[in-house]
């Protein structure tokens, strides 16, 4: 039997100060800055990692950025479809609800030629770009359309809209993300729940762009895109003031849509 609350009131969206806010890959990078700006604001925030250390650091650090804040960590391996419904849950049941999901995980591994690949790696390397926003969005999806509310803000790639040379997976990976996204947006808008994405290029000062920068022929490839940058390579601070407004009522009428913020990089 559906449990789908068909006429049932929509719930109207929460100040970002009221709001319980779950972040997957909130432990560093776009993560950590949005869960330190949600903080700011007064939500209560629980970061998600695989690591109980690198948790609880980026947990102190977020204290010294908003003393004042409720703050948490859980450990999930989202890759595994049990961890991140058992990672769901307990969030739910720490926050009475999950107001707002921010999924920031992405690849480990630089860009790399499509000839450079073993073909035994593929399905690694997809699905460890793949899974975790998939799996924790699925995971979350079922108590925000009984509670008639939630926003989700999933950051993925600009790979995902245009064919970029070394991002052959991350493409593939990032075009299956931005899909399920917004047909989730769609199936999801009458029960009040909105999904948008982030699709950025290259975000410095993050552990992705280090990894880039290690690796000459990715280092060459996004030394390129950054001269395209005219308006400034974005950084951190630049995509969670995004994910902060696409999770408030500001932008309450806004679902499916996946924005670029590059610095002009791209237009697509």
């Amino acid at each position: 039997m559906s449990t789908r609350p068909e006429n049932a009131p929509a719930s109207p969206p929460k100040p970002l100060a009221e709001c319980g806010v779950v972040v997957l890959g909130g432990c560093a990078g776009v993560g950590w800055e949005a869960a330190a700006q949600f903080a700011g604001q007064g939500a209560r925030v629980l970061i998600l990692g695989r690591n109980d250390e690198r948790g609880a650091a980026a947990c102190a650090r977020l204290r010294e950025r908003a003393p004042k804040a409720d703050i948490g960590f859980v450990r999930v391996d989202a890759t595994i479809a049990a961890d991140a419904v058992r990672a769901e849950a307990q969030c739910r049941a720490r926050l009475g609800a999950i107001d707002v999901l921010v999924c920031t995980t992405g690849p480990s591994v630089p860009p790399r030629l499509m000839h450079n690949i073993a073909i035994e790696d593929l399905q690694q390397r997809i699905e460890e770009i793949m899974l975790p926003p998939l799996h924790f969005v699925h995971a979350a999806l079922p108590a925000m359309r009984q509670q008639r509310s939630g926003a989700i803000v999933v950051v993925a790639s600009d790979a995902g809209k245009i064919p970029t040379p070394g991002e052959t997976m991350v493409g593939a990976a990032m075009g299956a993300i931005l899909t399920y996204c917004k047909t989730a947006a769609l199936e999801c808008k009458r029960e009040n729940v909105r999904i948008n994405l982030l699709t950025p290029s290259l975000i410095s000062d993050t552990p992705g762009a280090a990894l880039i920068f290690n690796e000459p022929f990715s280092a060459k490839m996004f030394e390129k895109a950054s001269s395209m940058a005219h308006l400034g390579v974005a950084d951190c601070a630049d995509q969670a003031a995004m994910i902060l407004y696409l999770a408030s009522p500001a932008a309450r009428r806004m679902t499916g849509q996946a924005i670029s913020i590059n610095g002009g990089i791209s237009v697509a």
